[in-house]
């Protein structure tokens, strides 16, 4: 997935959590990151355990929150299955009084439950509210919030949405690790939190345990990150079906910072993008991709990079690991003719770029993915 970015496993854990060690996003459209993916047990029977449990997530409605944001756990995991139809999450809302709250569309949300559903939680995510980005480490969090946040459990996973980075960094769950939030309030956020390192860039950041988003739909994009995370690429892309959006999308957030707009007579690399896509396999140049968008190799490039938020080369690299990784996940190929299919040209060259982007070997990844990925619906269906 070239639309994320991962980095290296975290310098603090913060109050409420363990460090564990950061696992791989899938490919980086801002650049290869080296991150491990965290180890699982590959699942192969053929008809798949029923699960204890499925992984329980906990959405932290604020006040005013924004109320897009506040239903896209629900969406996304609640249309997660394995494949004999069980739900592989179960999603409930919760406030940090157990009372109602506003939403910025206008009307109030009541929810079935208080801060007592984050004590059994796996994973909580943390919706954007209006006054979120008013979060700074003088003031602290309002004292119900903070007693809330206290009773997440050691280890659990944590989800912060656009501008509720500002609530984890408060908190001083940030401090000293990688995050991201909406380019809008980046210069402020980088102010008000100078331990936390900040990428305003990407559409969001896998530290392992703690995971920001950018921006509204960023908060999509990292939720089907989570699901192929815990049940692979099948699993997933069938959740991105369901909910009529794309499983990955290219580039980053740069790609929507606002920039004087171009003449309408100013060619567009997309089409070159499209062609390149039909030919991973040959091993295309720089050069090549310029001379078939008709423009120079400076001109390109640059072209390029403002409409994808990356370079044409890391770019390539990323539609390619994509290739791989499908492969790897859903046939019995050899390492040898997977690198020949993804355009990496030999098994050294994919065992290359497997560790640099994604932190393992192509042997591994199957490993660990190939159960979640045959458990998979065959077939989509309609939301």
């Amino acid at each position: 997935m070239s639309s994320t970015v991962t980095s290296a496993a975290p310098t603090s854990a913060g109050p409420f959590m363990t460090a564990g060690p950061a696992t791989a996003a899938a490919p980086s459209a801002a650049g290869p990151s080296a991150a491990p993916v965290a180890p699982a047990t590959p699942v192969t029977p053929a008809t798949p355990p029923a699960p204890s449990r499925p992984h329980r997530v906990a959405v932290l409605a604020l006040d005013d929150a924004y109320s897009f944001e506040l239903g896209i756990p629900s969406r996304v995991f609640g249309n997660a299955e394995d494949a004999a139809g069980r739900p592989l999450y179960e999603v409930v809302v919760c406030t940090a009084d157990g009372r109602p709250v506003r939403t910025d569309a206008g009307f109030s949300v009541a929810v079935e439950h208080g801060p007592e559903a984050l004590d059994t939680a796996d994973t909580v995510v943390i919706p954007p509210a209006r006054p979120c980005d008013q979060a700074s480490p003088d003031d602290g969090l309002p004292e119900p919030l903070a007693a809330a946040l206290g009773r997440v459990r050691p280890g659990t996973r944590l989800v912060s949405f656009c501008s509720a980075s500002f609530v984890l960094a408060a908190a001083g769950l940030l401090d000293g690790r990688p995050a991201t939030t909406h380019w809008q309030v980046a210069d402020h956020f980088r102010r008000a939190f100078p331990r936390v390192r900040l990428d305003e860039d990407v559409l969001f950041i896998d530290d392992g345990d703690v995971l920001t988003s950018a921006g509204v739909a960023a908060g999509v994009d990292l939720c089907l990150h989570l699901v192929r995370r815990d049940h692979g690429s099948a699993v997933a892309n069938h959740v991105a079906r369901r909910c009529v959006v794309p499983p990955w999308r290219d580039g980053g957030q740069a790609q929507y910072i606002e920039r004087p707009v171009p003449e309408p007579t100013v060619a567009t690399t997309a089409p070159t993008r499209a062609w390149a896509l039909e030919r991973l396999q040959e091993p295309l140049t720089l050069g090549e991709m310029a001379t078939h968008a008709r423009m120079s190799l400076r001109t390109f490039t640059r072209r390029f990079r403002d409409e994808v938020g990356t370079t044409p080369g890391r770019w390539l690299t990323a539609q390619r690991i994509e290739v791989a990784r499908h492969l790897l996940e859903t046939s019995d190929l050899p390492v040898d003719l997977v690198a020949h299919r993804a355009g990496f040209g030999t098994a050294n060259s994919l065992r290359q770029h497997m560790r640099s982007v994604l932190g393992v070997s192509p042997a591994a990844y199957r490993r660990t993915f190939t159960g979640a990925a045959r458990q998979a619906p065959a077939t989509s269906s309609t939301s």
